[in-house]
Order: structure tokens, then C-alpha cells, then sequence
């Protein structure tokens, strides 16, 4: 059974050697309490929470999962008392302003301490996770009597929040929605229609559950234009703030799922609900989706989650488990056989698993300081900061959350490889790790829709490859200095150089091609955005090799030599067996659309 321990060696590695968290908190208006020794403090604390209470109920919540009994949710035994210890120690505030009780902490520690928590227990994560997008958008569009009334106690994290969003006939194509909102006299609105998919719709945890709700107005115009925002509390709200009356909106069912079971996932039924409106009328989906580059983020974390955690399963059983006789000889002379860890195969998989995670969780910690410098410009107001960095983040969010749960997914199949057959076992904890990392292409949108959100939004339509020749022209600088270098590390700027090129020539061909041939973005899009994932991903290992490289030159490392050299052969690994991947894709990517177009629709079967 894995249990979860939080890498932080990884994690400082990261955090004080790549990335320069310190120098970066230091440059932010909010940045002034994330000293060295709060962060510090920070990630132990949180290691110690996901470790010692919320791993040890993953695998139980998982085989519980969450009871429904007349429109009421009980979730798992041991949730409760972990959510009320979370509570305590005031986790959910840590990135929200003071004012409302927060700790006013970069965004970017938010995301680090979801990252452990996530990885320990991502089913229990899901429930203060969902509140995250509801503070931010009453933060950003709640008047102020709404910020009053709803901020503190999300805030401190005694109530809970979800975003509405899907209905039983429409999930992306939000321009069906049906869900309507009827005006009453005292300025409030009542609002009917179904929700499903409510991820925490309905559960035992907190006091009560904010619910940001898109509807349309009577008046509203057809499709996406007329989408209105709503703010609907399970409970209604008395003036002093304390819970009221129950608001008709009930809880029909919950899913039965693959996995994430400890998860309440809800279809919630709003029948004459009392709503408040927030933001401009008509203008939901475009409040709504401020801060939509972020929860994407926050689910690419779970690429990176089930790779670490799969990870931590396999290893030590490579290690234990023995099998046959490596090929190149006896190497425990002493045992019946050999460990699995020495069969090059199972080497294989261990590394892939190893470069999935820590080559995520660099790509995360990097996008992690353009959101921090997003919210600061919200923060304080500088809309021009604030649109600057959220174009720098949208760019790396689709490539994030489709690339990285992809491999998540790979990584946790991966681990169920490397103990055969008791790996399809519940009572082994990997088989659960597959069916929760299921759902990680699929919510906040598939694979397919990030594709078309990068290649057909961001990379043509908003940048016309601005966007690729940015972030190539940071590959071709790291490259430079280390071109003539001798052994695996010049080889590695040589090969970055040259992806550098070549995604530039990729975004091309297809940006001439898409100008005569419709289909072609669709066709191609999910190729083009795995290319640009592991080359993205070689990026990032360059990078951390470089500097690991630098660290055992200059001798001034916190960690063994042993830790840096591992890095190094990391990176080699990644570069030699993984990024030519990257070639099958670039190679489907400009295939003819035809094959995919010409078959009549009545040939896909004959039956």
C-alpha cells in the first residue's frame, strides 16, 4: 500500500536552486512574510498533515466511498475529523487576504501545499480544492456587502464552495445552457434547472456550501452572451451572518464513478433557488473563467500527484519483490533471485515514472510564479500585470493540464505494471491509483479540448505564434551557454537548441496549412499539443541538469552528490527514451487530414 511521503528535497531543490522562490517572494507585493523560514515552516507542516492524517484515508475512503441517503451526503469515516483538523490549522486561508481572515501568503505556496495534499489524498482534496474558484470570483466581482458576507467564512474554510457549470446536455458547449433566473422585486433572483457533476455539491464537512452558478436572465441573448452569475448558498445567510434557512436547492444523486469515490460528485437540482447576482449581467462566463488559468493549473497537479504517488508505490517494490536473474548476471548472489529493480525493463518504467514527476512538478513551480504575479496585479489592481501574466500563464495552462495528466495517467498505469498481477489487486493501493487518475483528462476539460484551446486560441488565432517563439526564444538562451559542452549536457543544449527550431517550423507548417484546410486544427491539435509537452518537459530538465551540474562543480549544494548526479541521469534518461517521442507526434501532427475526414459516417460500422 503506498503511503505518501511528501519529496521535499525535490520540492527545495525547486523551490532554492532552480526557480529562486526566495527572490521571486521577495519581488512581490504579498511576498514579504514568505520568508525562507515561513516557507519553511509551511512545507513541513503540510507534510506532516498529508502524511500522518490525510494518506492514511485514501485507500479506506476509497474502498467506503460517500453515502447518499435522501438527498444527504455522508462522506467517508475519518474525513470529517481530518477536514475539521485542516480547519484548524488555517490551510485554506493561507493564500487569501488578511482582511478576510487569511494569511495573505503568494499563491504559489496554495499550490504547493494542494500539490502534497493532493498526492497523499486527492478525493479528500477536492473539497476545500472547489472553494478555491468560488473565493476568487467573489473576491474579483462580489460587491462588497457579498464579500462581507461569504469571504470569512470560505476563507477560514467553515463553509465550502463549488462552480456550477455543467448540465445534463451540455458540459463544454456552455452556450446550451437552460438553467434560468427569474428577478425579484427585493434585487435577489431565483433560479431553476439542474447542475450535474458538482464536484462537493453536497457533503457533511462544513456548515454550509456557496454554489457559483451560471444561469440566464429572461432577456438574455442565445448562446454564450447570455450567461449570467449567480451566487447561491445551500443555507441562506442572516444579516449577522449566520446560517438561515435551507435554500431549495437539493442534492438528487451522487455519481458512481471510477474512481476519485471518496468524492462526492453531485447532481444538484435548483428549484425556485434564491441567487445573487455577481458580476454584469449577461457577462458569467467571461467572470467566471478570470481565473480559469489557475484551476487548471491546480488540476495539472494531479498529473503530477498520481505519477509521484504511483512512483512511491513502485519503487519499493521493485526493490523488495525478486524475480529471475538480471540478464548481465547474478546480482543478489545471496537471495533466490534478483530484485526486480535490476531488470532493465522494470528500470525503465521506474524512471519514466520518475521523470513524469519531477519534470511536472518543474514545469508546474515555474507557471506557479506568472500566477503569482497574475494575482498580485488583481490584488492591486493593475489590470495591465494582471492580463500580462494571465497571457503568459494561458499559454502554459492547456499544455499543463492536458500534457501532465496524460503522463499522470501513463505513470499510474506504469505502477500497476511493475507488480504484474498484484498490481490489479484493490489491497495493493496501485489499481486505485489508475481509476482516480482517470478523471484527470477528462474534468476542466479533455485533452482534446486543451489541444484546441492551445493550438487553435492561443497559438493562431489570439498570438499567431507569438506565444511558441517567446517561449523558444527562453529555450535557445538556456541553450546558449552550454552548446559546446562536452558529455550528455552539451548534447542536451544542442537538442534543445534544435526542438527550439523546429517547434517554430511545426507552428508554421501548420498555421499556412490551417488557412486552406478547416479541419486541420482539430486534426491536429492534440498531436501538437504532446509535441509541445515534451519538449516543454525537456526544457525543464535541461534546466534542472544544468544546475545540478553547477551545484556538484561549485561544491555549495545543500543535497549529496549522489542527489545531483541523479538529476543529471534523470535528464539523460528523459532526453534519450522520452522526448523522441516527441517525433510520432510532429509527424501526426501534419499528416494528411483526409485520412481522418473522408470516411461517410454510415462506414465507420458495419453491424
Amino acid at each position: 500500500m503506498p503511503q505518501y511521503k511528501a519529496p521535499l528535497r525535490d520540492m527545495r531543490f525547486l523551490m532554492n536552486d532552480v526557480f529562486d522562490y526566495p527572490g521571486h517572494y521577495a519581488s512581490l507585493s504579498n511576498g514579504a512574510d514568505a520568508t525562507p523560514d515561513m516557507v519553511e515552516a509551511i512545507l513541513e507542516g503540510a507534510a506532516t498533515f498529508c502524511e500522518d492524517i490525510l494518506s492514511p484515508l485514501n485507500h479506506s475512503g476509497d474502498l467506503e466511498g460517500c453515502h447518499f441517503n435522501n438527498g444527504e451526503v455522508t462522506t467517508p469515516k475519518g474525513f470529517k475529523e481530518a477536514y475539521a483538523e485542516y480547519v484548524a490549522g488555517g490551510w485554506q486561508g493561507l493564500s487569501h487576504p488578511k482582511a478576510f481572515g487569511g494569511q495573505e501568503l503568494p499563491m504559489s505556496l496554495n499550490l504547493i501545499k494542494s500539490e502534497m495534499m493532493g498526492t497523499a489524498n486527492w478525493s479528500f482534496t477536492m473539497y476545500p480544492g472547489l472553494s478555491l474558484g468560488c473565493m476568487n470570483t467573489i473576491m474579483q466581482y462580489g460587491n462588497e456587502a457579498q464579500k462581507q458576507t461569504y469571504m470569512p467564512k470560505l476563507v477560514s474554510g467553515e463553509w465550502t464552495g463549488t462552480m456550477c457549470l455543467t448540465e445534463p446536455h451540455c458540459g463544454t458547449d456552455l452556450g446550451q445552457l437552460k438553467t434560468r433566473a427569474e428577478p425579484q422585486p427585493d434585487g435577489s433572483y431565483k433560479l431553476s434547472g439542474t447542475k450535474i457533476f458538482i464536484s462537493a455539491g453536497e457533503h457533511d464537512l462544513s456548515d454550509n456550501i456557496v454554489h457559483i452558478v451560471l444561469a440566464r436572465l429572461p432577456d438574455a441573448p442565445k448562446g454564450t452572451r447570455g450567461i449570467s452569475l449567480f451566487i447561491v448558498p445551500k443555507f441562506l445567510v442572516h444579516a449577522d451572518g449566520s446560517v438561515g434557512e435551507r435554500n431549495p436547492v437539493s442534492c438528487g444523486s451522487i455519481e458512481h464513478k471510477m474512481g476519485i469515490r471518496a468524492s462526492a460528485t453531485a447532481v444538484l437540482n435548483f428549484d425556485g433557488a434564491v441567487g445573487y447576482l455577481i458580476a454584469e449581467p449577461n457577462k458569467g462566463l467571461e467572470a467566471m473563467f478570470t481565473f480559469m488559468n489557475t484551476a487548471r493549473i491546480g488540476t495539472a497537479v494531479q498529473g503530477l500527484a498520481h505519477a509521484e504517488l504511483s512512483y512511491q508505490g513502485a519503487l519499493p517494490y521493485a526493490k523488495e519483490r525478486r524475480s529471475m536473474r538480471a540478464l548481465s548476471g547474478k546480482k543478489d548472489a545471496d537471495q533466490v533471485a534478483d530484485a526486480l529493480i535490476w531488470h532493465a525493463d522494470v528500470r525503465r518504467m521506474l524512471m519514466t515514472q520518475k521523470a513524469f514527476a519531477e519534470g511536472g512538478r518543474a514545469m508546474i513551480y515555474h507557471a506557479a510564479q506568472f500566477a503569482d504575479h497574475m494575482v498580485n496585479g488583481v490584488v492591486e489592481g493593475n489590470q495591465a500585470k494582471q492580463e500580462a501574466y494571465d497571457d503568459k500563464l494561458g499559454f502554459f495552462t492547456p499544455i499543463l493540464k492536458g500534457f501532465l495528466t496524460e503522463c499522470g495517467l501513463e505513470a499510474a498505469n506504469i505502477g500497476m505494471q511493475v507488480f504484474g498481477g498484484h498490481g490489479y489487486i484493490k489491497e495493493h493501493g496501485m489499481e486505485q491509483i489508475a481509476r482516480d487518475a482517470r478523471i484527470a483528462t477528462l474534468y476542466e476539460g479533455t485533452t482534446g479540448i486543451q489541444a484546441l484551446d492551445l493550438l487553435g486560441r492561443k497559438v493562431l488565432l489570439t498570438t499567431r505564434g507569438k506565444c511558441v517563439r517567446e517561449f523558444t526564444g527562453d529555450m535557445l538562451k538556456l541553450a546558449k551557454g552550454h552548446l559546446i559542452d562536452g558529455g550528455p549536457l552539451g548534447k542536451m543544449a544542442r537538442t534543445i537548441a534544435k526542438r527550439a527550431i523546429q517547434w517554430n517550423v511545426l507552428t508554421t507548417r501548420i498555421m499556412l496549412r490551417a488557412a486552406k484546410d478547416r479541419d486541420l486544427v482539430s486534426a491536429a491539435s492534440v498531436d501538437y499539443l504532446m509535441y509541445s509537452g515534451y519538449v516543454m518537459m525537456a526544457y525543464f530538465w535541461a534546466m534542472q541538469a544544468f544546475r545540478a551540474n553547477e551545484l556538484l562543480a561549485s561544491g555549495q549544494g545543500k543535497e549529496p552528490t549522489a542527489f545531483y548526479k541523479a538529476k543529471i541521469q534523470t535528464a539523460e534518461f528523459y532526453f534519450e527514451r522520452l522526448l523522441p517521442r516527441a517525433d510520432a507526434h510532429r509527424t501526426g501532427a501534419v499528416a494528411p487530414t483526409e485520412v481522418i475526414m473522408q470516411m461517410d459516417n454510415e462506414h465507420f460500422s458495419f453491424t
